[in-house]
């Protein structure tokens, strides 16, 4: 019932930035809940940052500082603004959604989001 792309991923070198973007279509009116969620090459996909409907907003403690999530409820697109990046953050990008107004905060399990995209893959190398 829930559709969600991302796109924005790329090469970027160390310290430069990347904007992610998550457009979601269908029955928008269902998802409470944004996240981002990236996996690294062999390990398990992690927590990166949530924005409920109401502008929630968490973070994982790895890119506090340094990853921005925002939303446009107008265009229904969730945006992760990614600067100072670092080679271990290269991963494949998930945005997930939820219909839990709760499942915001770093605790999230990935397996409680709902609905995912495809992902979009930041390479982050010299």
């Amino acid at each position: 019932q829930v559709h969600l792309v991302e796109s924005g991923g790329g090469l970027v070198q160390p310290g430069g930035s990347l904007r992610l973007s998550c457009a979601a279509s269908g029955s928008v009116f269902l998802i409470q809940t944004m996240t981002w969620y990236r996996q690294p090459p062999g390990k398990q996909r992690e927590y990166v940052a949530a924005i409920t409907l109401d502008d929630r907003i968490n973070y994982a403690d790895s890119v506090k500082g340094r990853f921005t999530i925002s939303r446009d409820n107008t265009k229904n697109t969730v945006y992760l603004q990614m600067d100072s990046l670092k080679p271990d953050d290269t991963a494949v990008y998930y945005c997930g959604a939820d219909t839990d107004y709760n499942h915001y905060d770093p605790g999230t399990r990935a397996g409680d989001m709902k609905y995912w995209g495809e992902g979009t893959l930041v390479t982050v190398s010299s």
